[in-house]
């Protein structure tokens, strides 16, 4: 039988571990916060780490509905700090049990909203991993929560603060690419036809119905837990949901305009079939591919991924093309960005990336600046509103895709004028006894 502390050094030998702790700093200035962390996977513990490496807090607990998942992190956190947190299946007793500053939340989407409501109703300061909603009034009852509890709310947008990101969006606000007339958003990667996992026993110990929660109860399957939730409908948003936020928020970071007056998209499952969903076996449900068209008042913006092919034709596979009178704009991740000129004799420009490792993300420095804007009072460079506004263009994008068909967007109202059957989309129905967050404006 392998042990926990076993299991942990097992995967560190192999390289998939949380990794070592020479990082966590000594003497940091400042105060230290009793910080929780809720959902304790991979991304969860990667996001600790550097709250932890910042030597500006106190894991006093963990909270999960894995148990296996929740000690063999509790291990980690002894060994990297020398103290031993509490742990918790349920949230609510965490917030009920225990004075907390700031909590950490990384559950699947559908959780997102009632676990950030619910910390900062505790009085706590709220770190939340995008999306910031699985539906749109969710997400918006989430910044009213914010704006009413006065607490500081930073979404996980870590590429609003990487450096090349920063340099690229310089350049491109200083008008040398020209005016820009059209953007286009991917992420493509490799895959083929998908056939049924079987259906099984949760972990042993593991609350499956609170992991389900106010998401419809589906039997278990290993491809939801651990980590594949994402692709599942009743729990994120697919693609568009995952890497689309991300560079949905690079163009709003980029343009004056808030919010798109159209969306269109379509898409499917050509290539990994139909979804099947028995009491015996399951795929995943969302689209292999699929198409996005955000129209704006000057400018026209299109998401794409495919899920096979890889895309090895193309010289970039993620990231965004801002298409100028001057040239093409190229923001990227691990190929940092570069510009095209449109004169041919001119030359290429390029900077490199500068990222984290091994993941190659920018966490510490959204942390650092949560901290700071805690303390300053200032809003943090990824505030609620903003990863509410770039979570809502996933979403709008996954409304269309789900009606067929375009709709529009009254963003001041964030509403679909004169549309029922796209309005009934911007929430869904909780599953009991779970109660829907609606905003009190609607």
């Amino acid at each position: 039988m392998i042990t926990r502390r076993k299991f942990i050094h097992h995967v560190s030998a192999t390289g998939l571990a949380f990794g070592s702790a020479p990082w966590i700093r000594a003497g940091a200035k400042g105060r230290k916060y009793r910080s929780a962390l809720i959902g304790t996977g991979w991304w969860g513990m990667n996001i600790l780490k550097e709250a932890m490496a910042s030597g500006r807090i106190q894991v006093a607990a963990l909270c999960d509905v894995d148990p296996f998942q929740m000690e063999t992190a509790a291990e980690e956190v002894m060994d990297l700090s020398g103290e031993q947190p509490k742990l918790y299946k349920d949230f609510r007793d965490l917030l009920d049990n225990e004075k907390i500053d700031i909590v950490i939340i990384a559950t699947p989407d559908h959780w997102h909203a009632l676990n950030t409501i619910a910390a900062l109703k505790s009085g706590a300061h709220v770190f939340v991993e995008k999306p910031t909603g699985h539906t749109i009034l969710e997400s918006r009852a989430m910044v009213q929560a914010v704006r009413n509890t006065g607490k500081t709310v930073q979404v996980g947008l870590h590429r609003r603060i990487g450096p090349h990101h920063i340099s690229a969006m310089d350049f491109l606000k200083s008008g040398k690419i020209g005016k820009v007339g059209m953007v286009r958003m991917f992420a493509h990667g490799g895959g083929g036809p998908e056939k049924p996992t079987p259906n099984g026993e949760p972990p042993e110990g593991m609350d499956w119905n609170l992991y389900c929660g106010p998401a419809p109860l589906r039997p278990y399957n290993r491809r939801i837990h651990p980590g594949g939730f994402r692709n599942f409908l009743d729990f994120a948003n697919g693609t568009l949901g995952d890497w689309g936020v991300h560079w949905l928020d690079q163009v709003l970071w980029w343009t004056d305009e808030k919010y798109p007056k159209r969306v269109y998209s379509t898409g499917g499952r050509p290539i990994k079939g139909v979804s099947v969903l028995t009491d015996k076996e399951q795929t995943t449900d969302s689209p292999d591919s699929q198409v996005a068209v955000y129209e704006f008042e000057s400018f026209t913006a299109t998401w794409e991924h495919r899920r096979f092919a890889s895309n090895h034709a193309e010289k970039h596979r993620i990231g965004c093309y801002f298409y100028g009178e001057k040239g093409t704009l190229h923001i990227g991740w691990r190929d940092g960005w570069s510009f095209y000129p449109s004169n041919g004799k001119d030359p290429v420009l390029h900077q490199e990336p500068q990222l984290q490792e091994p993941d190659g993300h920018n966490v510490k420095l959204l942390w650092a600046d949560f901290i700071d804007s805690i303390e300053s009072g200032k809003k943090p460079v990824c505030d609620v509103e903003i990863g509410h506004l770039s979570t809502n263009m996933s979403l709008l994008g996954m409304l269309s895709y789900k009606l067929g068909r375009s709709v529009e967007w009254d963003g001041e109202k964030e509403r679909i004028p004169g549309d029922k059957e796209a309005n009934d989309l911007l929430k869904r129905e909780y599953r009991g006894p779970w109660k829907y967050p609606m905003p009190d404006s609607v």
